[in-house]
């Protein structure tokens, strides 16, 4: 795909998942780069309830949200902010975001409807299918859940309530799109489709960072992870079956469980690793790459020639079809229209109240700089990072 065929699908996944999926665990996306991921203390939470009680910070017609809640909220914001690479808005900004998201969550999740809320349970499980897929085996998903202090189940509902969510929104605001628009904007935008030449890989990474704080380990440590990395090539080039060893040594967590294997294009990975797959023939094996992660073997199992996608190609790592996520980008921009009336008209009907004082003039000053609240606060694309 290209940059605006990334943006696409970016904004598709970013509109269907929000905030949840900002909280995927970093070892369970796609990107060969290992990532430092925010760990998020829910214990800190816990301690400011017992000391500061847990008052109702905003209520409406059916609804109230605690305390304990929105501070919940904003500690996996902030986690996902900077999983993203992204800095860190004011916290009185943070907190005004956050709550805004939460009130029109409560208000959509009261208009949903049974179709809405199966939509959604099919999204949740498609997601974990392929996370699990990723992960190579449910304990491994599981404990990734558990590193990032947060369970299946629980990223399950959060899936569910945002989807749910989110169908109700479309559907009350009549953001809906023909397939006829979808079949024009294919014809009108042949460049948005073009995918560029991709490289299918396999590596097994020996890191030079310390796994528990991401510190770089020390001269004596990487001499010794250099070593083990020759012996490990000499063993792939001597016909060793190189999933197997990178199941056995890598430790990319995001790879090695199956085989240490990625497909992607230029200007996805670092420079040296990207220039050092792309020059390899198939099924060939690098010299050891070095990169600030650590050191690397790559065995290239071939290339993938540039192409036009069709609408009914499969996005990678999705069973997503390209003519779905364009579906999801046109009813993104005609909600941009639709929805700031729609949202302000519905909290004023569920007589929305934030009783908070601090709290609702941080959302007035959010509300009066943006001109309506926000159901998507930050982008949330669960493609690899660069």
């Amino acid at each position: 795909m290209n940059m605006k065929m990334k943006q696409i699908f970016c904004a598709a996944m970013a509109l269907a998942t929000i905030s949840a999926i900002a909280a995927t665990p970093a070892s369970l996306t796609t990107d060969a780069k290992p990532m430092a991921s925010a760990s998020t203390n829910s214990k800190s939470g816990d301690i400011e309830t017992k000391l500061f009680g847990d008052d109702v910070v905003a209520k409406g017609n059916g609804f109230q949200i605690k305390r304990s809640e929105l501070n919940t909220f904003v500690t996996k914001f902030k986690s996902a902010l900077i999983a993203q690479g992204r800095e860190l808005p004011a916290e009185r900004t943070l907190e005004a975001v956050a709550l805004n998201q939460m009130i029109v969550e409560r208000l959509l999740l009261g208009k949903a409807t049974s179709a809405d809320k199966a939509t959604a349970v099919q999204r949740a499980d498609l997601q974990l299918s392929n996370l699990l897929a990723r992960a190579g085996s449910q304990d491994a998903m599981e404990k990734q859940f558990t590193l990032h202090g947060t369970t299946v189940a629980d990223y399950r509902k959060e899936i569910i309530d945002l989807v749910t969510a989110q169908e109700a929104l479309r559907r009350e605001t009549g953001a809906t799109v023909s397939d006829e628009e979808i079949k024009a904007y294919y014809t009108n935008n042949p460049a948005d489709f073009e995918q560029p030449e991709q490289v299918h890989v396999a590596h097994i990474l020996l890191s030079t960072k310390d796994v528990a704080t991401g510190a770089d380990l020390s001269a004596d440590q990487k001499a010794a992870k250099l070593k083990q990395a020759q012996d490990v090539l000499k063993r792939a080039r001597a016909g060793e079956d190189f999933a197997s060893l990178a199941k056995q040594y890598s430790e990319d967590p995001g790879s090695k469980e199956n085989g240490g294997e990625y497909t992607f294009p230029r200007g996805e990975m670092v420079p040296a690793f990207e220039s050092a797959a792309f020059s390899l023939t198939n099924n060939q094996i690098s010299d050891i790459v070095t990169t600030q992660f650590g050191y690397h073997i790559i065995k290239s199992y071939g290339k993938i020639p540039a192409a036009k996608l069709t609408l009914s190609d499969k996005i990678p790592q999705t069973d997503t079809t390209v003519g779905e996520l364009l579906k999801e980008k046109l009813a993104e921009q005609k909600m941009r229209v639709l929805v700031p009336s729609y949202l302000e008209k519905l909290q004023k009907d569920s007589d929305v109240q934030i009783v908070d004082a601090d709290l609702k003039a941080a959302t007035d000053e959010l509300n009066s700089a943006s001109n309506a609240p926000s159901m998507t606060p930050a982008p949330a694309p669960s493609t690899p990072a660069k």
